[in-house]
């Protein structure tokens, strides 16, 4: 069996996540893919400004319909920084004999040496690179044993930052987000007062 892994703070989850999910489960023909919410990055450390309950019921209300997709909450339950070599140590262990892809952005690739246990976790999963189409790769780490998948995505100049600024303004967030995410974040009045 073939599973992807979608890191990310989802904070909140826009289109951009859910275009790369699709376009990685298509192109590298997935059995599943598991959006794995982070409790803080270690490259991002103001990355999140929602709780841990509020993501993941984002990214629940996003993707439930969506039998290709599941999400898990190992690295919301563990908190801390959430580093992708415990993950995948705990993915190969729950799943030893199959094809594990860690899925990234391309703009990820000239950083990936700087990832924790960087050489260990080449030997646990591949990883899935997403590229805007006809684009060259932009840096091509030299990493041993690492095997890298490239995904021509359908990439969105959208981040969540942004999204997260939009709302502080009183600025739409359809067409950016899934709408039942939308209703969340309007119900519980996120990212209003965040700096």
């Amino acid at each position: 069996m073939k599973i992807g892994f979608l890191g990310g703070s989802f904070d909140p989850v826009h289109f951009g996540h859910l275009l790369a999910a699709q376009d990685a489960f298509e192109q590298h023909h997935l059995d599943r893919l598991v959006f794995v919410p982070a409790a803080q990055a270690p490259l991002k450390p103001n990355d999140v400004q929602s709780t841990a309950a509020d993501r993941l019921a984002m990214l629940r209300a996003s993707i439930e319909w969506d039998k290709r997709f599941e999400i898990s909450d190992l690295e919301l339950r563990r908190g801390g920084v959430s580093y992708t070599i415990d993950s995948a140590r705990y993915f190969r262990a729950q799943y030893p004999q199959d094809q594990l892809y860690w899925i990234v952005g391309g703009d990820q690739l000239p950083r990936l040496h700087l990832w924790k246990d960087i050489q260990e976790l080449v030997r646990l999963v591949d990883f899935i690179f997403l590229e805007r189409p006809g684009y060259p790769v932009k840096a091509q780490p030299d990493i041993p044993g690492l095997k890298l998948h490239r995904c021509d995505g359908h990439l969105l100049g959208v981040s969540s930052t942004e999204l997260r600024d939009r709302t502080r303004r009183g600025l739409s967030l359809d067409y950016f987000v899934p709408h039942k995410a939308i209703i969340y974040i309007e119900e519980k009045t996120l990212y209003r007062d965040a700096t």
